[in-house]
């Protein structure tokens, strides 16, 4: 079963923008950590991440550009990424835990490219 569902990503000039959206399916139940990750051409690297009740934490290279947001009632996490830079291109992945059972759940991947 598909628990979470990217959507978003896209071919973009540098300067311009784009806004990941994940959504969790009801099986995913009890939500604390949402986060995106992404991997280009080295390790997968934590972007941005909102955990429940605390302030979101971002990557040194976004910080200032990208913002992560969440709607807690609709089990959505967004990523609008702003002034976006070549480097930025790469697969990002949805990032969930489940609150009560610690269980993580990863989306499919989204492609963004940024070309110069």
């Amino acid at each position: 079963q598909v628990q979470l569902v990217e959507s978003g990503g896209g071919l973009v000039q540098a300067g311009g923008s784009l806004r990941l959206s994940c959504t969790a399916s009801p099986t995913v139940p009890s939500i604390n950590v949402m986060a995106w990750y992404r991997q280009g051409a080295g390790q997968r690297e934590l972007v941005a991440t909102s955990p429940s009740g605390g302030n979101p934490i971002y990557a040194d290279s976004v910080k200032g550009r990208f913002t992560i947001s969440r709607d807690n009632s609709k089990n959505t996490v967004s990523l609008q990424m702003n002034s976006l830079k070549p480097e930025d291109t790469a697969v990002y992945f949805c990032y969930v835990q489940d609150r009560v059972s610690g269980r993580v759940y990863w989306g499919q991947g989204t492609q963004v490219t940024v070309s110069s």
